[in-house]
């Protein structure tokens, strides 16, 4: 019993001086962690820049890394610009009788341009459905799927439907959702032949918020007057073109019976532009020409736009034949003593698209 005791009482004895010898390293850590983080204040600013980019504001950019993140940034030219296109099973996947599809075309017009090759490598193809998706990892493009809850946008959408109006109003919200994380970006239907490099033509000014495409064009770049075509524009990103499209976009359900395009249209002719004291400059079809009004000059001409067309069926048919006018002019220009014949070239007519107006089907219409 005795031995026992003493046992306990050495433990005892032991146990207090390492209790307190504990105590007082843990008193000495906390001193030195303390006494480190006041004397090396950029370990906390070096975590909180890791959170917050630089050179950007918190009402343009919030930095996710989700796979729209993701996608941006991979097709993302140094200055952070992207090219944008949206497709659908309707563009993207052949039907029974056709021989190509839009999308195979407006990837051929990259193939076929004046330094245009390089830049597939900053375009976004924004699927909405599975198959335009696939259709695009296999042609191993930079790709994004859009997904819209409770909506089917797969197969062509009647000009002025419901659902092809739903898709040009989920088309604005996403193209906005692109401008707050901080990206310029040109949008580009793929109806759109992209002859040219556009960023040679477009004007490298900053202070130029947004560089719109035009129906028909009236002479002045800056008037207001002119038809507008959101089928082809380039806007940068800033605070202004974000509150732009807000309030495009805010107009979505009062704005019955219209498209995107028309409201946008409202807006300007409504002052938006001096109100928001944006720089809007109003492309030149001489440049960004379309069928509603060609360019007449195949040297100055860098996109031609399947405007003013009423079908998929149609615009592929014409659009071919722009491809082919087009071959025909760069065979022509290649021969030096030939040089001056390409003043005089002109377009094929747009038969196809023409006639598509008087079409008694109805289910092949698509947005002009």
């Amino acid at each position: 019993m005795m031995i026992g005791k003493n046992m306990d009482y050495a433990q005892q004895s032991i146990g207090k001086p390492a209790l307190l010898l504990l105590l007082f390293i843990g008193i000495f850590y906390g001193l030195f962690v303390w006494s480190s983080s006041i004397g090396n204040p950029f370990n906390a600013v070096q975590k909180e820049s890791i959170c917050t980019p630089s050179n950007t504001t918190t009402d343009i950019y919030v930095p996710q890394q989700d796979e729209l993140e993701k996608a941006l940034s991979k097709a993302s030219m140094a200055n952070r610009t992207v090219i944008i296109a949206i497709v659908n099973k309707a563009y993207a996947d052949q039907d029974v009788r056709a021989d190509t599809t839009m999308l195979d075309l407006f990837l051929e017009s990259f193939w076929l341009g004046v330094e245009t090759r390089p830049l597939l490598d900053h375009l976004l193809l924004v699927a909405v459905d599975q198959t335009a998706y696939d259709r695009c990892q296999f042609l191993r493009l930079n790709c994004y799927k859009l997904e819209t809850d409770g909506v089917d946008f797969g197969g062509e959408k009647i000009y002025m439907s419901e659902d092809f109006i739903k898709m040009m109003w989920r088309r604005t919200h996403f193209l906005m959702e692109v401008l707050k994380r901080g990206y310029n970006f040109i949008f580009s239907d793929t109806d759109v032949m992209w002859l040219r490099n556009p960023f040679s033509q477009l004007s490298k000014n900053e202070t130029e918020d947004l560089q719109i495409s035009t129906d028909m064009f009236f002479g002045d770049p800056w008037s207001e007057k002119q038809l507008i075509n959101t089928g082809f524009y380039y806007i940068r990103s800033n605070n202004k073109t974000i509150t732009l499209l807000n309030t495009w976009y805010s107009k979505k359900d009062n704005s019955t019976g219209q498209k995107e395009q028309d409201v946008l249209s409202n807006l300007i002719k409504g002052g938006i532009i001096k109100q928001l004291n944006l720089t809007v400059r109003f492309l030149d079809t001489l440049y960004f020409s379309g069928f509603c009004q060609a360019s007449k000059d195949f040297r100055a001409v860098t996109t031609v736009h399947a405007n003013c067309c009423r079908s998929i069926t149609a615009k592929v048919k014409d659009l071919k034949a722009v491809l082919n006018d087009w071959k025909r002019f760069k065979k022509i220009s290649s021969y030096r003593r030939l040089a001056n014949v390409t003043e005089n070239l002109r377009w094929s007519e747009h038969l196809g698209c023409r006639n598509s107006w008087g079409s008694v089907n109805k289910s092949t219409s698509t947005h002009a």
